[in-house]
């Protein structure tokens, strides 16, 4: 469902009004007034965060921000803050950016004007789904769940501690206050949850009192006499499936096997958390798989139906921009997100291209629609075909990146390079990374598998089909440069600068052309199976000629295959073209107890304890490993999680096994 920004109303004395409801957003008395009254007192905040390491707050109806922005700032004033304070707001019509900044120059705002400031500038591209942004070093975090409530609060998978309700009133937005949205809530709730409204509608409380919260009257806020009040105290089993508190181990350690795109992003994103990373990887330095290609590209993949491959790799897209601009003060990061061509093959799927985005309305600040001569001048190249434009899509030096992570994590991550290992065994409570003597080369409470091709076989998972995929580039040298052969081989390993002849931006679409140096290019890439080849092929390089001759005709004939070097690395790709990101489940265990697993949830089923995946990435590690990390650390510190639960299902690593188990039933 494409997300309609509400329009900028305000009422003669100010207050911010919905035409859609024809509603107010909050009285004339002021939001933060009113969150501070309503809703950080309604919860006895900030007294019950105290102390605490998580403290989770679901708000139904984002609305202005004033409730965020009043906690985020009771949350700087406490000294006894919890460690991590995390906000999840659901909104259907959310303010455009600009609109936000019109709504926080008003006077009522001015004492957390530097607060709003980093909002906006945070303010995502408003897309369906979950978008996390953090501030104050990740310590606030806030996730907005942007579209209808009915179909995302069954999809929100956390504990909340405390319960904003602040919808339109029910007489005006009926939607947001019914059994279903209660009973939701419930499933979401930790006992003793509480709970805040402006409303005293007599079917909210009874609503509220079914679904097992005690509810009752207190002091209203400014001329309104009473609010509600509540607690979650069920006189009955709930069943749910919540996430498990903070993975209980003795110390915050874990091993971290492989140290490419997934390997470095979880280092830096446990790291952030406090957790102390091993990080073990058999090159001598990180990114020497297939995450050491020169250049890789970067854009969401987009399909009509919206299915979960494409709501997955949006949600990778958006949440990796945001971690890497975090990294752009490292210097050693390259990365350029200035835009990308994805040209159609033909003039019939330019058109089918173009019904896509008319039917998904997603906003130009994501994707737009370019003929064939916009695009054309976009790349500075003359190009087959039209296609679309991703304006934040781009081009980075895949080393850098993982360079810039390591950089991050300063001192909590230890680098064990140059170290294969040979098993990974559990004993004694601790995952014990062996070398090819059986000596143990460092032990921890936690092992995240994030090596590719060898993941699967070094946890012994039967259940987890991958395929390894030999995948070549080419370098071009530039129609204007002279530079030779020997040149143009040593490009891969140079710093990568922006292009200052021909090409301006990345082109994909059957293969892709990007920016290497000033002086080349790349393009590729081939798709082999069973091809254990490391050295650059002709036939590959043909091929990839072939794919650029289609992408760019006047480039068709101006290279000599026999004369060109190349790259050549192995992509591990999962039979459904998933990854797998999770806690990896006890296979055995699931075997034996097979019967009672077959009609079961992903959710519950045996996992080897603190044994978790990242793995499979294939073609798309840029979008996945950040997301997938940031995932995982959610998972291992009881947060809220990142995306839906139905992504979440489609990248848990059990899933094959599941599916198998009920095939064979």
């Amino acid at each position: 469902m494409p997300i309609i920004p509400a329009p900028l109303t305000l009422l003669e004395d100010g207050t911010p009004y919905s035409t859609a409801f024809s509603d107010i957003y909050h009285s004339a008395a002021g939001g933060l007034a009113q969150a501070q009254h309503v809703f950080i007192a309604g919860n006895a905040l900030p007294a019950r965060w105290a102390e605490q390491q998580i403290f989770s707050i679901v708000e139904t109806g984002f609305g202005t921000g004033a409730n965020f922005l009043a906690t985020w700032a009771a949350w700087r004033d406490d000294p006894a803050r919890c460690a991590r304070l995390h906000f999840v707001s659901i909104e259907k019509h959310p303010f455009t950016r600009e609109d936000l900044h019109t709504l926080y120059r008003r006077p009522i705002f001015s004492t957390l004007a530097p607060l709003a400031k980093q909002l906006c500038e945070a303010w995502p591209i408003l897309t369906a789904g979950l978008h996390r942004l953090e501030f104050e070093g990740g310590r606030v975090i806030l996730t907005l769940a942007l579209g209808d409530i009915s179909d995302l609060l069954p999809q929100l998978w956390l504990r909340a501690d405390a319960f904003y309700l602040d919808g339109f009133t029910p007489a005006k937005n009926p939607e947001m206050w019914n059994a279903s949205i209660f009973k939701a809530l419930a499933r979401l709730a930790t006992q003793n949850a509480t709970l805040a409204t402006y409303t005293t509608a007599g079917a909210v409380l009874q609503g509220l009192a079914a679904a097992g919260f005690e509810v009752h009257k207190a002091q209203g806020f400014w001329m309104k006499r009473k609010m509600l009040i509540g607690r979650f105290t069920p006189r009955w089993r709930v069943r749910r499936h919540e996430p498990p508190t903070a993975y209980a181990v003795p110390e915050r350690h874990a091993l971290v096997i492989g140290a490419g795109f997934a390997g470095c992003a979880l280092t830096e994103r446990l790291a952030a958390r406090g957790w102390h990373v091993s990080l073990i990887e058999q090159g001598k330095t990180c990114a020497t798989g297939a995450s050491g290609n020169p250049v890789s590209v970067f854009h969401p993949f987009i399909s009509r139906d919206d299915n979960i491959a494409a709501r997955a790799s949006r949600a990778g897209f958006l949440y990796a921009l945001q971690r890497w601009q975090a990294l752009s003060h490292i210097e050693k990061f390259i990365w350029r997100a200035t835009g990308l061509v994805q040209m159609a093959p033909d003039k019939a799927a330019f058109d089918a291209m173009r019904a896509t985005l008319d039917h998904l309305a997603y906003p130009k600040e994501m994707v737009s629609s370019v003929t064939r001569a916009e695009a054309s001048t976009l790349a500075g190249l003359e190009l087959a075909q039209g296609g679309w434009h991703f304006p934040k899509g781009g081009w980075l030096n895949p080393a850098s990146l993982c360079q810039a992570q390591l950089i991050a994590a300063d001192t909590a991550v230890t680098r064990y390079f140059g170290k294969p290992i040979k098993q990974l065994v559990y004993r004694e409570n601790l995952w014990h990374a062996l070398d090819e003597t059986g000596r143990s080369i460092v032990a921890a409470p936690v092992a995240i598998l994030a090596n590719a091709n060898d993941a699967a076989s070094l946890a012994g998972l039967r259940y987890a089909p991958t395929h390894c995929i030999r995948g070549q580039l080419t370098i071009l040298p530039t129609p204007a440069s002279d530079a030779s052969d020997t040149d143009h081989a040593a490009a891969s390993s140079t710093a990568i600068v922006p292009p200052s002849t021909s090409l301006h931006l990345p082109v994909t679409g059957n293969g892709y052309l990007a920016p290497l140096t000033s002086s080349s290019m790349l393009t590729g890439a081939s798709y082999d199976f069973d091809d254990p080849n490391l050295t650059p092929s002709i036939e590959s390089h043909q091929h990839n000629l072939n794919q650029l001759a289609r992408l760019a005709p006047s480039l068709a004939g101006c290279f000599d295959p026999y004369k060109l070097a190349g790259h050549v690395a192995f992509r591990c790709v999962a039979s459904d073209r998933m990854p797998f990101i999770g806690a990896l489940a006890d296979e055995a265990m699931t075997q034996i107890h097979a019967p009672q697993f077959i009609s079961a949830h992903l959710l519950d089923m045996p996992r080897a304890p603190g044994l978790f995946g990242a793995f499979a990435y294939g073609s798309r590690g840029l979008l996945w490993a950040t997301l997938g990390a940031e995932l995982i650390a959610s998972q291992l510190d009881g947060e809220p999680m990142p995306i839906e639960r139905s992504l979440i299902d489609a990248l848990d690593p059990a899933r094959f096994l599941l599916r198998s188990l009920r095939k064979q039933s």
